[in-house]
């Protein structure tokens, strides 16, 4: 009896232990580390993410490209910045993307990027992002995934409400920040109110090559204009700006820009304003600004300063602009994918405010106005209230759609983000970030298609997140799945530089779409060498020309004579290869810029000043055969006073 009662207890404790492991790893399914959630977010070797991501650099001034939902970097776009991994803004070809009115300027805060649309859907065709700084718009193509133009904003200071575009691409805006005197004059700052303008630019967008011009500017009272979004289905034909700093307060903001328990939306009715440019009204107005266009079959970027353009000021086109007040001091500007909700992110305000589209347009029809600043009609805030989501969280920041009749929101103080029902306003789930989050991007959710799967929040602070490397970490991204009725965090990974907002959108879209490899037979490059019998070196006075090419695995020439001190030399290289992701690298010691990095059938212009005597090698960079070690070669310097003439070798030596 004993025995049986023994086994007995055996048995059943056996069987409460199991089925604690069993409970324990049910529980385990809820957190971020689970096997659950880790089968969601990998991918097995050789397979593909779902997504493309392409979150902002910040202050990189760059943009990144992640896979979903895996959170793999695949690639760092250079745009606004010099960029020594491939000799971006280096190499005399792209050197001219980086040009403006003041110069050349190798760096940038880059904030939004935003992806063409047709119909309001996401195309896949380019995609365009902000250089905060200096005033400029980017565009990148996503066929080739580099830079292909950069515009100049003139009257422009801190260009943060941008990069958004219209639902057809028609226009990409460009709003500032900082309101600035327009035309810039010296004045005292203390005579800001009044005086100072807020320029919110309109940039035509051609719709078969994209090359980008700026159609007009609207010259706005002189708030801050934060962010902003276009309406799209009922509310295509306008768009949307938050403002702060209505007080038009010029020190100590954090306090003086803090007094109204209102700020506003402005919304403006570009396809009015359209009508207005396009037969005749604005005035032009003086103006210097770059325009840098990359030419893909030459693959050199040419940059051209404008000199003038078109402003609008409110009054000449009555009814095109009103002001939707909205609580307090608001951040995010977003329009649902039905265009009538209009969702402004009071930063300091308890609630979150939705506008209603409908109602604005009723409002403006029976002119329920309650005053107008600098001439812009003011709405009646009850007039225009779709309703308002209450305390749902501390410090609203932006606010993006699943396309099911959900929204969700970033709350920064409290460190969450907020899920919630379009038309009840009701809050539906609450998840917590890791730390302080700033935007969150759904793939398409800033459309009238949102691909609803994947939302991931940028977090501003990262701390215990991942092992400490000093006292800066790399900020964080936290993937969630949105797929069912609650939010559920699967991931975790480190985003490059300072993301403020990302642009998804799903791999289908685009990959099929991409370059492989430049075609030889379409190079145009002025100075292209295609072949052994097309190289060469050239003096012309102090300048050496060297017609340079490179395939697997040497350089033709490879032995180079004849140079001197104080001559400037400029070495033209093609990459004969004609496959895909076989680039080679280029490096001579002591250039004082960087390496290039030469995609196949791809001509590329590194300058080298030698200061030396001496026989100094130039090598591959890029790792492309067995035989990588040996693809090099000399170029020998002599003085300035020598005699000796240029000769190169194709594989012999130099007699």
């Amino acid at each position: 009896m004993k025995k049986i009662l023994t086994s007995t207890i055996v048995i059943v404790a056996l069987l409460v232990a199991f089925t604690s492991c069993n409970n324990s790893g049910k529980s385990s399914k809820n957190g971020a580390l689970s096997s659950n959630n880790a089968e969601k977010v990998y991918v097995a070797p050789g397979e593909h993410d779902s997504h493309y991501a392409f979150i902002s650099g910040g202050y990189s001034g760059n943009l990144t490209v992640y896979g979903l939902p895996s959170g793999r970097m695949f690639k760092e776009i250079p745009v606004f910045s010099q960029f020594p991994t491939n000799g971006y803004g280096y190499s005399e070809e792209s050197k001219p993307m980086l040009e403006t009115s003041y110069g050349f300027i190798p760096w940038d805060d880059s904030h939004h990027p935003d992806i063409s649309q047709t119909n309001g859907e996401l195309d896949g065709r380019w995609i365009f992002i902000n250089g905060n700084n200096t005033p400029r718009i980017a565009r990148v193509g996503l066929r080739s995934f580099e830079t292909e133009e950069i515009i100049e904003v003139p009257n422009s200071a801190g260009n943060h409400s941008s990069s958004f575009i219209t639902e057809n691409t028609e226009y990409v805006v460009a709003g500032t920040r900082f309101s600035v005197p327009v035309p810039q004059r010296d004045m005292p700052i203390k005579d800001y109110k009044g005086n100072f303008k807020g320029a919110l630019t309109f940039i035509s967008v051609d719709p078969e090559h994209g090359h980008m011009d700026i159609k007009f500017q609207v010259l706005m009272p002189g708030f801050n204009y934060d962010l902003s979004h276009p309406g799209r289905g009922k509310s295509h034909g306008w768009f949307f700006f938050t403002t702060y700093n209505t007080e038009e307060a010029s020190t100590l903001l954090e306090v003086n820009a803090s007094q109204n328990d209102k700020d506003f939306i402005a919304a403006i009715n570009w396809k009015k304003i359209e009508e207005y440019v396009n037969n005749g009204g604005g005035t032009m107005m003086p103006a210097n600004y770059a325009h840098n266009l990359l030419d893909e079959a030459t693959h050199t970027t040419t940059s051209t300063m404008k000199k003038e353009v078109r402003v609008i000021n409110p009054s000449e086109v009555p009814g095109a602009i009103y002001l939707l007040p909205t609580p307090k001091s608001p951040h995010g500007c977003d329009v649902d994918p039905s265009g009538e909700y209009i969702v402004g992110n009071g930063k300091l305000s308890a609630n979150l405010t939705v506008h209603s589209f409908t109602k604005m347009l009723d409002a403006i029809e029976n002119e329920k106005f309650a005053g107008e600043a600098y001439g812009i009609p003011i709405l009646n805030f009850e007039d225009v209230l779709a309703g308002s989501v209450e305390q749902p969280g501390l410090g609203p920041l932006h606010t993006e759609f699943d396309g099911q009749g959900n929204a969700y929101t970033t709350f920064f103080i409290s460190s969450e983000v907020v899920k919630w029902k379009l038309g009840t306003w009701e809050v539906i789930d609450r998840k917590p970030t890791y730390y302080s989050v700033g935007h969150l991007t759904i793939p398409g959710g800033n459309s009238r298609k949102p691909f609803g799967k994947y939302m991931f929040a940028m977090n501003k602070i990262t701390k215990d997140r991942y092992l400490p490397v000093g006292p800066e970490m790399e900020h964080s991204a936290q993937l969630y799945d949105i797929s069912g009725d609650k939010m559920e965090l699967l991931l975790d990974f480190p985003t490059h530089g300072e993301p403020h907002y990302a642009a998804a959108i799903p791999a289908e879209i685009i990959k099929e779409n991409t370059l492989k490899f430049y075609k030889l037979a379409d190079n145009k490059h002025p100075r292209k060498a295609t072949n052994d019998d097309e190289t060469k070196v050239v003096r012309e006075g102090k300048n050496v020309h060297v017609y340079m090419t490179m395939i697997r695995s040497h350089f033709s020439p490879d032995n180079i004579e004849g140079v001197k001190v104080g001559d400037k030399v400029f070495f033209h290289i093609t990459n004969l290869e004609q496959d895909f992701d076989v680039p080679h690298g280029f490096a001579v010691i002591g250039a004082n810029n960087a390496e290039l990095l030469i995609a196949p059938g791809q001509t590329r212009t590194l300058t080298w000043e030698p200061k030396q005597v001496g026989v100094w090698p130039f090598y591959c960079t890029d790792f492309c055969s067995a035989l990588h070690q040996e693809m090099q070669g000399y170029i020998r310097v002599s003085p300035a006073n020598s005699n000796i003439p240029l000769k190169w070798s194709m594989g012999e030596d130099i007699e």
